[in-house]
């Protein structure tokens, strides 16, 4: 940090005078460079320090204390936003309303008397607005510090107990309702991987997205806040999901964690719902995610933890945790319910705390690495506990059911690789609960030999995984699909029928001619696909008026 004499250097010389009175100064030369070096002797000095800095107001000493236990500088928000804001004003204004004598705030106070400093210092976060005591003075007030409490100064750090984390103990109310921690997203991925591998319309998803692509599973461009579908181009990594898929479920789980942990693109703020984000400005995801996390570790893993106290313990000891130098008007953050932008620190609990209640409630939910409790059955999550190690609860040997009819049934405990296998032979129906329902059609089987799957590979998939034996009618059925295609097809077409064969004829010799599809008999003829407004259209120039009785109310 710069030394007094440096700091000083921007000062005019009645600020410098300014400074000099209250510490009972008087300079004796009128040229800035000399004054500020008288000044800066004084200042220095440990007997008159000691006596200027006995004589300050316990709000400026405790302003000052802070200061010098950070290692002598704060982010100015912070310190601003704790000790009061130094009023901005020009040397005439200064000179004229004298704001030194009756001094707004602790940090105006330090201000005046030389004892606060304002600079830009390059930090992890790049270039910040610092408050700080520069250098040299910092060393006297230690030196004051020591003397006047002289017990405190045999204190080392390896004396100090770990700070407390953030909060309180939840209350029983808080964790009356307990919610497990799941590995669930083990299968919401396998589900996920084979929709984009089948290029099927996926669930919208953007979290998912953006942890399957950072732990390498997917390859191409998942914007948060889009539709959510799987975008064309958007492909999977073969060999990585195969060994993803054929990883145990606690190694899996691992993988993707570990992925999560050192990412510097998955953007947990943007991820956030109910906020749509907009300009250039950046936030730093894994600076805010390691701090976080290493809070979170300061709680026994054994405890329950009022995430309201959490929430609120952060906001007033940390306040600026993801902000670089305390800046809440650059991001653009505005409310989606009704378009109200959340800029300045009046809105840190809809942005910054929001922010800690999703990554605790639902991304290290969601990563299984902590269980959550309510104080109501349907109401908020009021509390957490975090866990030694994520929880992975499936044993993954399950069997696979199958109906005559092509109906396939998937427990959640079959192993993934398998489920991904069968679901590229298969439409997929709704799932309940831990149940995945599949079903086997011509236009399933058209697509899996598409990628080149055979229907003997899905002979031998059931063979090998099904409770009771694959039905015999439907090996027969897959059998004769493979080798004769499609045999039959049921469908819905629009028939024309007319009262005489005249009608017919006349119409096939009009302009709608073209519309008419294969002949049923001599007064019936199918319509093709979307044309039935024009044959009617046809009939009515013919003079015919024709009743519709399809309920299309053509």
């Amino acid at each position: 940090m710069p030394t007094l004499t440096q700091s000083l250097q921007n000062y005019d010389l009645a600020f410098l005078r300014i400074i000099a009175g209250l510490w009972g100064v008087e300079l004796e030369t009128q040229e800035p460079g000399g004054a500020m070096q008288e000044l800066a002797a004084s200042l220095l000095d440990t007997e008159l320090a000691a006596e200027v800095l006995g004589s300050l107001a316990p709000p400026a000493v405790s302003a000052l204390a802070a200061l010098a236990a950070a290692g002598g500088r704060i982010p100015w928000a912070s310190f601003t936003r704790q000790f009061g804001a130094v009023r901005e004003m020009g040397a005439a204004k200064r000179d004229r309303e004298k704001p030194y004598l009756e001094p707004a705030s602790a940090s105006e106070m330090l201000w005046y008397r030389g004892l606060l400093f304002r600079a830009f210092f390059n930090a992890d976060r790049g270039p910040q607005e610092f408050a700080y005591i520069p250098e040299d003075l910092l060393q006297v007030v230690r030196h004051w510090e020591a003397e006047a409490e002289p017990a405190a100064s045999s204190v080392t750090a390896a004396d100090l107990e770990p700070p407390e984390p953030p909060g309180r103990g939840a209350t029983p109310g808080e964790r009356k309702f307990i919610q497990p921690a799941t590995d669930g997203i083990l299968d919401d991925a396998t589900t996920l991987l084979a929709a984009i591998r089948l290029s099927r319309d996926a669930e919208p998803d953007s979290k998912l997205h953006a942890l399957l692509s950072i732990a390498g599973l997917l390859h191409g461009r998942t914007k948060s806040g889009a539709a959510g579908k799987a975008k064309p181009g958007l492909e999977i990594d073969a060999e990585k999901v195969r060994a993803f898929l054929e990883a145990s479920r606690p190694e899996a789980l691992k993988m993707l964690i570990a992925a999560w942990e050192k990412s510097d693109s998955f953007n947990e703020l943007r991820l956030m719902p109910g906020c749509i984000f907009e300009g250039e400005w950046e936030n730093q995801p894994l600076v805010t995610r390691e701090f976080l996390l290493d809070l979170l570790h300061g709680i026994p893993s054994s405890s329950w933890w009022s995430l309201n106290a959490f929430v609120s313990g952060i906001k007033k000891t940390y306040p600026d945790f993801q902000r670089p130098a305390g800046d809440y008007d650059s991001w653009f953050v505005k409310r989606a319910a009704d378009g109200v932008y959340l800029r300045g620190f009046a809105y840190w609990d809809q942005v910054d705390g929001a922010l800690i209640r999703f990554f605790i409630t639902d991304v290290l939910y969601w990563l299984g690495m902590l269980e959550l409790a309510h104080a109501d059955e349907a109401g908020p999550v009021t509390a957490f506990r975090r866990l030694d190690t994520p929880v992975s609860n499936a044993e993954e040997a399950g069997r696979i059911t199958v109906a005559s009819n092509g109906r396939i049934g998937v427990p959640r405990a079959v192993p993934r690789s398998i489920r991904y296998q069968l679901s590229r032979f298969c439409e997929w129906d709704d799932g309940k609960g831990d149940l995945y329902h599949y079903h086997v059609t011509p236009q399933s089987l058209t697509k899996a030999r598409e990628q080149g799957l055979k229907v003997d590979h899905l002979l031998a998939l059931l063979a090998r995984h099904v409770e009771a034996g694959v039905p015999p009618v439907l090996v027969k059925a897959l059998k004769r699909w493979d080798a004769n295609g499609t045999e039959a097809k049921a469908e819905t077409q629009v028939i024309l029928r007319v009262s005489r064969p005249e009608v017919l004829e006349e119409l096939r010799n009009s302009k709608a001619a073209r519309f008419l599809g294969e002949p049923l008999g001599p007064t019936s003829v199918v319509i093709k696909a979307g044309a039935q407004p024009k044959v009617m259209a046809a009939l009515a120039e013919l003079g015919l008026l024709a009743e519709d009785n399809t309920g299309d109310g053509v």
